[in-house]
C-alpha cells in the first residue's frame, strides 16, 4: 500500500507523541490524519514543513524512497526572504559546503507561487519592505534541514518550505491535512 499525504505544517512525521518528559509533543501527529494501521513514513519531513509524506506497508519501497544511496528526485518549493535572480542561484547548482557536509548539486529556478497554494497556519512572517521569492529546488539527498541550510547560505533563509514531489509520486490536487491511497 502506498499512501500519499500533504502533511500540514506543524505536524510531527510520526504517529506517536514523543516528549521523554510527559509522553507529549504538543504538536500533532500522522495518527490525527491517518487512521490505517501498519503503515510508515517512507522518510521524513521536519515539523515546520509542509507537503509530500509516502507512508507504507512495504519496507522494500519504504528503503528505496527513504535510503540516500537509492538518489530519489525531491522537489521542494521554497518561499524565501529577498529576490532571488538567476544568478544567486547559481552557487546551489555546483557542490555547497554546509560545514557538516558538502551538497551534491541542485536543480533550482525561480517560480511563480505555485497555483492553488493552501493558506499556511500561521502564517510565514512577512515584512511589508522585504520581498520575497519562490524557489524550485531538486535534490537527491534530503539531509537534515538541507534545503533551509542551502537556501540561507546564499543569502535567501527559507520562510515557508514545501515538499512537492519524491520521485515519480507528487502532491497533485491533494489537499492539505489529506492524504490519498494510490496502490
Amino acid at each position: 500500500m502506498i499512501i500519499l499525504f500533504n502533511k500540514p505544517f506543524n505536524v510531527v512525521c510520526q504517529f506517536s507523541p514523543h516528549d521523554p518528559k510527559n509522553g507529549q509533543s504538543g504538536h500533532p501527529t500522522l495518527k490525527d490524519f491517518i487512521g490505517i494501521p501498519n503503515v510508515y513514513a517512507a522518510g521524513r519531513l521536519d515539523t515546520d514543513s509542509e507537503g509530500l509524506l509516502i507512508l507504507t506497508d512495504d519496507g522494500a519501497l519504504q528503503h528505496q524512497l527513504s535510503h540516500p544511496k537509492h538518489k530519489e528526485i525531491k522537489t521542494y518549493w521554497a518561499q524565501v526572504e529577498g529576490v532571488a535572480q538567476d544568478a544567486d542561484l547559481q552557487a546551489l547548482r555546483q557542490r555547497v559546503d554546509l560545514g557538516d557536509f558538502v551538497t551534491m548539486p541542485a536543480e533550482i529556478r525561480v517560480i511563480d507561487e505555485p497555483a492553488n497554494l493552501w493558506a499556511r497556519h500561521p502564517p510565514i512572517r512577512e515584512r511589508k519592505a522585504t520581498p520575497t521569492t519562490w524557489l524550485e529546488i531538486k535534490i537527491s539527498e534530503g539531509k537534515n534541514r538541507q534545503v533551509r541550510r542551502m537556501t540561507a547560505k546564499i543569502g535567501f533563509p527559507t520562510l515557508r518550505l514545501i515538499r512537492y514531489a519524491i520521485g515519480k509520486y507528487n502532491i497533485g490536487d491533494i489537499e492539505n491535512g489529506q492524504f490519498k491511497v494510490v496502490k
